[in-house]
């Protein structure tokens, strides 16, 4: 795992490399991932230029590029007629499922429901004072469209985290696509999860190939208003690809979490803090610390943790490749770093943390304190584990219940409050030439 002082004069390049590594720049793919788009496409197109022909394709095609696409990337065969999983399967499933994961899901869906309520825009009216009303309106989106992926791991947790805010906010129809795997639409937890949401549209489709479809609509799966959740590097450029044909959540990369620690931090807390995340392979994993003693503290925890657990050779190839351990000044460059990279999950775990919160002004979520492990986040907190990543945390927010309304003003003027702003109206259409815009006022305007 790299190792960065900030004392040294490299350290500078160290961090600039390591903010680069974290970007979502879209244009790395692995050797397989590269054998593959040959393979499918005869030729080495790039992730961008690969998504970009998936996209096209489907909105010439429709369904059937879908089930191409489906078949030569996800090797499923699939129809127009099993693309969806039918009723009588979500039912089965959720008729399976373990009784105490069910009453899990369900006290979990009320955590996210009840922060998610407390949370939700409403709308505001403010008097026009000589007569009139303003009002900004907050109505919920119709149709929304969820990516849960189901490559490495199954994502019951993501269906939640997605599902839940929007029918906080009022959503009515809700459209889960997740890939034809083990771990995806074939995954009886997820189904049953789906099911006691009370989610009905679940469709066994991943990848750009599904993006395409929620942004454009095909045969048997009416085209969305939004797609949210998580997903690959083809998933992120594919949403990137369709935004302002249908709105998006976010473009986000790998997992991402970076650890305050001192002194008093217990070595064993953030060693298992910096795997969590390290373990979604890939995944970053930051620790910065004033203390020196720590950073060979954790270093031996993590030694020791990694050969304990089942993904630990996976999270040790994304801590080599994509974590630091980075001994910084004191608490106020600890900060302005923590500010800098902007990260998408931040722990504050030092002593005084509620402290330190008041000059961290970029980040996801912030968790604070020794007993708020960024796994209480992920799967029972409250606040969606849908956030920023590659430091976009310093413009964007993490998936909530107010992304799912869709806000818009109600103007409402008396005669007496149009006469009395009538003659602003007049002037600066005058001073635009806009003689219309004049005389739609003029012409109601009574004269005093």
């Amino acid at each position: 795992m790299q190792r960065i002082d900030t004392s040294q004069p490299e350290a500078a390049q160290q961090i600039a490399e390591l903010r680069q590594k974290l970007s979502p720049a879209g244009d790395v793919v692995s050797e397989a991932g590269r054998r593959k788009t040959i393979e499918v496409f005869g030729e080495p197109l790039s992730p961008v230029q690969t998504v970009e022909r998936i996209c096209s394709d489907v909105r010439t095609r429709g369904v059937e590029a879908v089930l191409e696409y489906t078949a030569k990337l996800d090797g499923a065969e699939l129809t127009g007629e099993t693309l969806r999983v039918a009723a009588a399967e979500l039912e089965a499933a959720h008729s399976a499922a373990d009784e105490e994961f069910l009453a899990t899901v369900r006290r979990i869906r009320e955590n996210v429901l009840r922060f998610q309520q407390a949370i939700l825009h409403e709308d505001v009216i403010v008097d026009v004072p000589e007569g009139g009303t303003l009002r900004q309106r907050y109505l919920p989106l119709e149709r929304v469209g969820i990516c849960v992926p189901g490559g490495a791991a199954a994502y019951p947790s993501t269906v939640l985290m997605t599902a839940v805010p929007a029918q906080a906010a009022g959503v009515k129809e809700l459209a889960v696509v997740a890939p034809p795997t083990p771990f995806g639409s074939y995954n009886q937890d997820l189904l049953a999860t789906c099911h006691e949401l009370g989610i009905s549209e679940v469709y066994r489709v991943g990848g750009a190939q599904a993006v395409a479809a929620l942004a454009y609509g095909v045969a048997g799966l009416p085209k969305v208003d939004k797609i949210v959740g998580p997903g690959n590097l083809f998933v992120a450029l594919a949403k990137k690809h369709v935004f302002g044909e249908v709105d998006i959540d976010s473009i986000a990369g790998p997992s991402e979490v970076i650890v305050i620690a001192d002194e008093n931090t217990r070595p064993e807390f953030t060693a298992a803090d910096l795997i969590a995340q390290a373990e979604h392979a890939p995944g970053s994993s930051v620790l910065i610390t004033w203390s020196a003693p720590l950073v060979e503290q954790v270093a031996a925890e993590l030694e020791k943790q990694l050969g304990e657990l089942d993904r630990g050779d996976l999270a040790r190839q994304s801590l080599e490749e994509f974590g630091a351990l980075i001994l910084v000044r004191d608490r106020v460059e600890a900060a302005e770093l923590a500010n800098e990279l902007a990260t998408e999950h931040l722990h504050i775990a030092c002593e005084d943390a509620d402290d330190l919160l008041a000059s961290i002004r970029h980040a996801g979520a912030i968790f604070v304190g020794p007993y708020s492990p960024v796994a209480l986040g992920d799967y029972v907190a409250g606040p969606s584990h849908v956030l920023p990543t590659g430091a976009t945390a310093r413009f964007a927010s993490g998936l909530s219940s107010n992304d799912f309304l869709r806000s818009g003003s109600v103007i409402q003027f008396s005669q007496e409050g149009l006469n009395a702003i009538a003659e602003d109206v007049l002037l600066m259409a005058d001073k635009e030439g806009l003689t219309g815009h004049a005389r739609s006022v003029a012409i109601r305007k009574l004269d005093t």
